[in-house]
């Protein structure tokens, strides 16, 4: 397996003015919320840290705690962050142990947002491809940690999402209405540094999330169970760029009769997160083919990119606002779409002086 450290650099109180009476503090609604964040769990990172053989040091991972966390997004003014796992995810080819990951970090993610319950949410992830193991850990994440969605990488043992293995995995996720935040991950046929000094995530990364977003929709499953709400990390990753190309693959003769609709239709029903990407190039291209309902802030904290981590919420709010959003687009990236998808959302508050 790869080791994530390869590609991977690395409340306000109530004030009181003086001889004045303390002022009191005001509630108003959440203000940014970043639908891409990642909790990194000290003894699952220091678990994962054995696996791979090597010490548990000084990397981000090893020194995240929901406090920093916490800081990044307040000097953002991120008031809630939904979270997710990062690859290589629960998955290392032994169902046993897959089934425990799956669970040790769901627990500990119940944990942290038990602790911050205004500020943290997060998406379970399952033990794919084990389909029973699965099954059992959507089960509990919904029914006893209360989970605000399903987590899935891209591929599981080089099957992509629209694999028929993973039917009914998908059938209970549409009988849900779940909500599905796919990340991407390595993929077998495209190993690490496949171009010399150029690692995975730079270019592997987001063909990955297109070749997943393109086996949904041509396998019919985004067509047959179309009560699964699926979100993509970093704009879709390639996807916008090869559109051209794929846009008719509908009306070819290997996948006649899966997209009805066309596949332009069944992509302006998926949502998009923002990390990642560009204000000069996704971003508009993203808009000229989703309606901006399907449009998610997201800051990938705290793997966006090298130290230190406590900017990243930061400039991923400022990449965004770079395009110069209207009034109306932004309040829909930073607040409203996700709360039409989180609608718990709507009952939280932020407490200010």
């Amino acid at each position: 397996m790869h080791d994530r450290r390869t590609f991977l650099a690395g409340v306000a109180a109530a004030g009181a003015v003086l001889g004045a009476a303390p002022l009191a503090a005001a509630a108003t609604p959440l203000r940014r919320i970043d639908m891409h964040h990642h909790f990194l769990p000290h003894q699952y990172m220091v678990d994962e840290s054995k696996r791979f053989g090597e010490e548990h040091g000084n990397s981000a991972e090893s020194q995240w705690t929901p406090e920093a966390a916490i800081d990044a997004c307040d000097r953002a003014g991120v008031d809630f962050a939904i979270a997710s796992i990062s690859t290589p995810g629960v998955w290392y080819g032994d169902v046993a142990l897959g089934r425990k990951l799956a669970r040790q970090w769901n627990e500990a993610a119940a944990q942290t947002v038990r602790d911050h319950p205004t500020r943290f949410g997060f998406f379970a992830p399952v033990p794919l491809p084990d389909t029973d193991g699965s099954l059992a850990e959507i089960d509990y994440a919904y029914g006893t940690l209360h989970a605000d969605g399903i987590n899935l990488l891209s591929n599981f043992a080089g099957k992509w999402l629209g694999d028929p293995a993973f039917t009914p995995v998908m059938e209970e996720l549409n009988r849900r209405k779940a909500l599905v935040y796919v990340h991407p991950t390595f993929a077998p046929c495209c190993t690490n540094n496949m171009v010399p000094g150029v690692i995975a995530p730079t270019m592997e990364f987001p063909f990955d999330t297109a070749r997943t977003i393109i086996s949904l929709i041509t396998s019919g499953t985004t067509t047959r169970f179309p009560d699964i709400r699926f979100i993509f990390s970093h704009g879709g990753g390639a996807l916008f760029g090869v559109y051209s190309r794929v846009i008719d693959l509908g009306d070819t003769p290997a996948f006649r009769g899966k997209v009805p609709a066309g596949v332009a239709a069944e992509l302006r029903k998926l949502h998009y997160d923002t990390a990642g990407t560009s204000a000069k190039t996704t971003i508009p291209a993203l808009l000229n083919v989703v309606p901006s309902t399907q449009l998610l802030l997201g800051s990938d904290y705290p793997l966006a990119g090298p130290p230190p981590t406590n900017v990243m919420v930061e400039q991923a709010v400022e990449s965004f606002e770079s395009y110069h959003p209207s009034p109306a687009l932004k309040a829909q990236v930073e607040h409203d779409n996700a709360v039409a998808l989180v609608p718990r959302l709507a009952q939280i508050q932020r407490v200010s002086a």
